[in-house]
């Protein structure tokens, strides 16, 4: 049994703090848990905040922009948090657990408001994996990260057509499906040498466009690859350090349309496809990651000889 502690909303790190030096167990050994094992962390990605939301279709590029700027915090939420959880529990035998996360819209024209009914396009998606990203770099402390839903509402992997029984699996779902090669893999490291392309823009914060995870699972390595530029391809080379590798297959998600998304008359509007911009040579893996998608790539470990 995991017990969790009620923890912050968003930035609240001073609820973080307080809960942290009331539950942390300071005369138990380092191999038994104290009375909570995990605090929970709560937020989600708007395109302004809770009374602005936005969008989910017909959006434009400036509120892609907004919108990613602030799915990025999620990066910063869990660093803060997790800073101020070291000061009190430096083993990390508390574990952070992101209670609810995902994109929340106004609801859809023509639904009751309050079942939160909303179109889930390719944003999402994007937002899916850039949040994947930010808990595999933090998995020393993220043991939990739960999208909030899982039909029907919100960001929901299915949604359901009541009118013809059909089910739908939406953008954010294939981002799922194509991150489970990281299930229950040994994180990677991965460490830029040169600066990412960033966007700035004077009415949301900085934040890089590309974002890249890596995996070990037995002989095989899955890396995961966001371009969350909207106009532009971008090319990322990586150094891959260790035993020789080769490509076993590449997938790409994206679409013609930014809010491109499936429903029952075109259910793969928006589902992965083969992936052939890559190129492996002398141990470095090049990417080039079309605008607005997400890439993975599988590589097999070769047997090395002495």
């Amino acid at each position: 049994m995991v017990r969790i502690a009620g923890g912050a909303n968003v930035d609240d790190y001073a609820w973080t703090d307080a809960l942290m030096r009331d539950l942390v167990c300071d005369t138990c050994p380092r191999s038994e848990p104290g009375p909570y094992q995990a605090i929970s962390l709560h937020s989600y990605t708007f395109r302004d905040s809770f009374e602005a939301k936005g969008q989910a279709r017909g959006f434009t590029t400036e509120d892609w922009y907004a919108t990613f700027a602030n799915a990025w915090w999620m990066e910063e939420l869990i660093t803060r948090h997790s800073t101020v959880m070291d000061r009190y529990d430096p083993h990390r035998k508390v574990g952070l657990v992101v209670d609810e996360w995902g994109a929340w819209w106004d609801a859809k024209p023509g639904t009751n408001p309050h079942f939160l009914q909303q179109d889930n396009t390719l944003r999402d998606a994007l937002i899916a994996s850039l949040h994947f990203d930010v808990f595999h770099r933090h998995a020393e402390r993220v043991i939990m990260a739960n999208l909030a839903q899982t039909v029907n509402v919100l960001q929901a992997p299915i949604l359901t057509d009541p009118a013809t029984g059909a089910m739908v699996l939406t953008p954010t779902y294939h981002v799922l499906a194509m991150n489970v090669g990281h299930h229950d893999a040994t994180r990677l490291d991965v460490r830029w040498v040169d600066d990412l392309p960033t966007h700035a823009d004077d009415g949301a914060r900085p934040f890089p466009l590309v974002s890249v995870s890596a995996s070990r699972k037995g002989d095989t390595v899955l890396i995961s690859a966001t371009n969350l530029d909207p106009t532009a391809p971008h090319t990322i080379r990586l150094d891959l350090r260790g035993a020789p590798t080769a490509v076993d297959g590449a997938r790409v998600l994206t679409a013609d349309a930014l809010d491109a998304c499936n429903t029952p008359e075109a259910p793969d509007a928006v589902s992965p496809a083969a992936f052939s911009g890559w190129s492996l040579a002398e141990g470095v893996l090049e990417l080039v990651i079309p605008r607005a998608a997400y890439v993975t790539v599988s590589l097999g470990l070769e047997p090395t000889t002495n």
